[in-house]
C-alpha cells in the first residue's frame, strides 16, 4: 500500500461560521481571519494505491458551479485534483474507488462534471465506483433545509444516474465503527456534523493515520468547544470529538486534515486543559 495527499483547491469561509460560539479572539490565534473575516481553508484528499485498487477519499468542490458560485468561497491559489495525480504520475481515469466521508459539495463536488457539450452531467472517474453508505444518501437526497445548500443535486444524482454508485455496510447495530471495509480500511461512522459522516482509518508503515473530514476539520478545532457552526447536531459533535480525540491521543493516531490549509497532519496528546495539539506535519515528514 502507498498513500499520497492529494490538493484539489483552496478556499476560504466565514471564520465565525467555522468556529460557532467560540470568540473570534481565540479562534483568531491559531485560524487568523482577513480582512472580510474568511479564513484560509484547505479541500485535500488522500490517494490509497493498494493492490489494484486506487482509492480516492473525498474529491473537493470541482469546477462545473457556475462563477458567481465560487465567488462565494474565495477561490485561491494554483491546486487541482489532475495536477496533484499526476504529480505522482497517475490519471483521474486510474481511479477504480471513490469514497466520500459526505456528500456536502466541498467533499464530493469533484465527483461529477459537465460532458463535452454542456448539455448534461457526467462522472469526473469514468472507471470508478462511487462509495457512500445508504443512511447518508437518503439524508443527502431528501435533505433538510438547513443542509439543503450544501447537498446539491448535480452532485448527486448523476452518480446514481451513472450506475457507479455503490454503498458501504453499516455498522452492527449497537456500534458506531465498521471494520475491514470492502476498500481494506475500517471506518468510524459519526453523526454530529451530518448523518453517517465516514472517518477512514488506514493502518500504513506501522502507523494509525486516520482522514478526519468535518469531524476535525483544522488543527485550531481540537479543543472541544472548537465545533463549526455547519454542524447540525453540535452536542453531540462534542461527544464524538471528545471519545475520538481521547482515542487518539493514547493510541499515537496520525490526524490527516483535510481542511487546514496549512497543515496536512496532527499528533494530539491530552493535558490538564484537554486534548490539546501535540505536533503538526507535513505528510513527508512522516511516511516518506
Amino acid at each position: 500500500m502507498k498513500l499520497y495527499p492529494i490538493e484539489t483547491g483552496n478556499f476560504k469561509l466565514d471564520g465565525g461560521a467555522m468556529f460557532g460560539v467560540v470568540p473570534k479572539t481565540l479562534w483568531n490565534r491559531t485560524n487568523p481571519a482577513d480582512s472580510n473575516n474568511l479564513i484560509d481553508l484547505a479541500a485535500r484528499s488522500l490517494l490509497i494505491e493498494d493492490g489494484n485498487k486506487l482509492i480516492l477519499i473525498d474529491t473537493g468542490m470541482g469546477d462545473k458551479q457556475s462563477d458567481k458560485f465560487f465567488s462565494y468561497y474565495n477561490m485561491w491559489g494554483n491546486f487541482s485534483t489532475d495536477k496533484s495525480l499526476a504529480k505522482y504520475g497517475f490519471h483521474k481515469d486510474d481511479i477504480t474507488d471513490v469514497f466520500m466521508t459526505h456528500l456536502h459539495f466541498d467533499h464530493c463536488g469533484g465527483c461529477i462534471q459537465w460532458n463535452k457539450d454542456h448539455t448534461g452531467y457526467e462522472p469526473v472517474f469514468k472507471n470508478a465506483k462511487f462509495w457512500t453508505n445508504k443512511e447518508h444518501w437518503i439524508w443527502a437526497t431528501e435533505p433538510n433545509n438547513r443542509e439543503k445548500a450544501s447537498f446539491l443535486k448535480e452532485n448527486l444524482l448523476p452518480m446514481e444516474d451513472s450506475g457507479q454508485l455503490n454503498f458501504i455496510d453499516s455498522p452492527k447495530a449497537g456500534s458506531d465503527f465498521l471494520e475491514n471495509t470492502a476498500l481494506n480500511f475500517d471506518v468510524l461512522f459519526v453523526d454530529g456534523h451530518t448523518d453517517k459522516q465516514m472517518i477512514p482509518h488506514i493502518n500504513y508503515k506501522g502507523k494509525k493515520l486516520v482522514f478526519m473530514a468535518d469531524l476535525l476539520p483544522t488543527v485550531g478545532h481540537i479543543p472541544l468547544p472548537y465545533v463549526m457552526g455547519y454542524d447540525t447536531r453540535p452536542l453531540l459533535t462534542l461527544q464524538e470529538k471528545e471519545k475520538f480525540l481521547k482515542i487518539a491521543a493514547q493510541n499515537d493516531y496520525y490526524l490527516f486534515l483535510e481542511h487546514d490549509a496549512h497543515n496536512q497532519i496532527c499528533t494530539v496528546q491530552e493535558t490538564e486543559k484537554g486534548i490539546r495539539l501535540k505536533n503538526s506535519h507535513t505528510f513527508e515528514e512522516i511516511f516518506d
